[in-house]
């Protein structure tokens, strides 16, 4: 991602409507904050590099259980804080997930932004 824009980018990471399971990926600064106010489980802002959390999202009304994968700067794809969310695949699951986080201060990456 470009070091310049502070933005804290999600999109999905699988292929829409495909699988049985799709990963919601995080990318930026905030990143970890931004799922872990939505997220009941674990605190997330509190967990090593590399680790796997079962929980819920949304709040006060859980979406869906999920397992967030959280990727501390500088050792993710992104050599910045990164989040991967695991949910079922469900496209209705999948756009409200989003939307929720995109409500809580994250924004639709563009094309390719994830390797820039």
């Amino acid at each position: 991602m470009n070091p310049v824009n502070q933005d804290t980018i999600i999109a999905l990471a699988t292929p829409q409507g495909i699988g049985a399971l799709a990963v919601i990926r995080l990318s930026g600064d905030q990143a970890i904050d931004i799922v872990q106010s939505e997220f009941r489980g674990k605190n997330l802002t509190l967990q090593p590099s590399h680790t796997l959390h079962v929980g819920t999202l949304g709040r006060p009304r859980a979406i869906e259980e999920v397992i967030v994968s959280v990727f501390r700067a500088p050792h993710s794809f992104t050599r910045e804080n990164s989040v991967e969310i695991s949910c079922h695949g469900s496209p209705v699951i999948v756009r409200d997930i989003i939307s929720l986080l995109l409500q809580r201060g994250a924004r639709l990456a563009r094309p390719g932004e994830f390797t820039q």
